[in-house]
């Protein structure tokens, strides 16, 4: 039986090649660019297809952009449906799909599954998941962890053993630091194998800090850079490349020693922001018990700039970067950089509190009705995404919430303005605020969407039904929503212990 790989936007289903050679696709579509700089980027996830079209509207530069990804079942309709014409991230950023379009005008973007594309690249970006395997306790704290370089070196040794000689390979995976170092030497040893001279190898890393959301491509193209090269011409190549598709004389960018300091910065950025969170958590229990409203205590401490990114409370945190580069780093010390004994011991800390999170969100959820009052109530969520403003479902702290309510045989619905599909459930998603079921007990409050927020329509449909738990995650419902829908029905705010 020939396999399949469905959108999971469109429901279009994809047949996938069992011949994987598409020579003739890319040959006819460097034919139609003939004498562009070819870019290959490395990954068509949601930072690979977007940076892919950022490189296809370079700012001073014209190049034929490639994307490469596996034709497995769960990625192969990426490269389909980028050549069909449709593009596969949704974003609540217009810019999105703006750039696509323009690809598509100028026919300077291409996806392929074919590792042959590299023979052709002037640059190759490195824009592919490196995951870091979790073993959770019962309550979802993280107990223990690994991380498993092998698909991430397989990939690099697909591109040492098909790009030409002087080409640029640029990580912007973020990887434990020590990571590059490793590439290079696989890089170095595909050369050799092929009589290729190691001396004109270039690699750098600049790792990506994309903001999936209203500002998706301002992240990339109008947004501070962090690069460096095993050496000087490697540095040099890098900061020539990324003055083409950055405004660099608004965002300037910062070179630093070398590939472990890149890393390291990322990995360490992220860190912070992860206690960041994970700090709140606390404090959140604390303000419910104390009757205190902790959005506002937040809001008044913001008032000194010292103090601007204090948090405010969650359901939890998601996503593909907080959930997991606190470990990358931890995993570096004991692996890579460090004595082999100790990890970071405060960065797992933060990345156990914020795994908690969602089952911490449930708790205080089902503390209103006991143990065996939850069966049979039926629940819609507002919002799977992890963050607002776009259709990202992976490592949502929705997801944990979601099966909760599930192991207590809740009935529940589901609404995300931007996912039609979850993928990673295999559930249907209405994406239609009208047609909310209104026969409901609970309404949650999951994802901070904008879609969401003062939507005066949405508060007069909640408050023509009848006496609803409404429970806000995130803060969303301002003082007069919570107070006009109060007056039929109940409402609680996480983090909130003054209502």
């Amino acid at each position: 039986m020939k396999k399949t790989s469905k959108n999971p936007i469109t429901n279009k289903n994809y047949q996938i090649p069992e011949i994987l050679d598409d020579s003739l696709g890319i040959n006819n579509f460097l034919s139609r660019n003939n004498g562009k700089p070819v870019v290959v980027v490395q990954g068509l996830g949601f930072v690979g297809a977007v940076m892919s079209i950022v490189c296809a509207n370079a700012l001073n530069a014209e190049y034929a952009v490639i994307g490469t990804d596996l034709p497995s079942e769960s990625s192969y309709w990426k490269i389909a449906s980028i050549n069909d014409g449709f593009f596969p991230v949704v974003s609540s950023d217009p810019k999105v799909e703006e750039y696509y379009l323009k690809t598509k005008k100028k026919d300077n973007f291409y996806a392929t599954y074919d590792n042959f594309a590299y023979q052709f690249a002037d640059v190759v970006i490195v824009d592919i998941n490196l995951d870091v395997q979790k073993e959770s306790s019962s309550d979802y704290g993280l107990s223990g962890f690994n991380v498993d370089l092998s698909s991430f070196k397989l990939a690099i040794r697909d591109i040492g053993q098909n790009c030409k000689e002087n080409v640029l390979i640029l990580i912007e995976t973020t990887v434990p630091p020590g990571t590059t170092k490793i590439a290079t030497e696989i890089i170095e040893s595909e050369y050799i194998k092929r009589g290729l001279s190691i001396d004109k190898v270039k690699i750098g890393h600049s790792y990506e800090r994309v903001m999936p959301g209203p500002n998706y491509i301002d992240s990339i193209q109008n947004f501070y850079r962090v690069y460096s090269g095993i050496n000087k011409i490697s540095a040099d190549s890098v900061e020539n490349f990324l003055r083409t598709i950055i405004k660099t004389d608004e965002y300037p960018l910062t070179r630093l020693g070398n590939t472990n300091s890149t890393e390291m910065s990322k990995v360490l950025e992220n860190s912070y922001r992860a206690m960041n969170i994970s700090f709140i958590v606390e404090w959140s229990r604390f303000a419910e018990e104390a009757g205190v409203n902790l959005y506002e205590v937040v809001n008044a401490i913001r008032m000194r700039p010292t103090h601007k990114n204090i948090m405010l409370p969650g359901i939890g945190v998601g996503g593909y970067c907080l959930t997991k580069d606190p470990l990358l780093a931890s995993w570096s010390r004991q692996n890579i950089n460090g004595d082999g004994n100790e990890g970071l011991m405060m960065s797992e800390m933060a990345v156990s509190t914020n795994d908690k999170m969602p089952s911490y969100a449930f708790n205080f959820l089902k503390s209103f009705y006991g143990d065996n009052f939850l069966k049979g109530k039926r629940v819609q969520l507002l919002g799977v995404s992890y963050i607002s403003g776009v259709g990202d479902t992976r490592f949502t702290p929705v997801e944990i919430f979601y099966k909760e309510l599930v192991k207590n045989e809740c009935d529940i619905y589901l609404h995300d303005p931007y996912v039609s599909y979850w993928e990673e459930l295999g559930l249907v998603v209405n994406q239609d605020l009208n047609t909310l079921n209104n026969d409901i007990d609970i309404v949650v409050f999951s994802t901070g969407h904008s879609e969401y927020a003062n939507n005066k329509n949405l508060i007069k449909q909640l408050g023509k039904l009848d006496n609803l738990l409404i429970y806000d995650t995130i803060g969303i419902l301002s003082d007069k929503e919570i107070y006009t829908l109060s007056k039929n029905h109940t409402v609680k705010v996480l983090g909130r212990g003054d209502i």
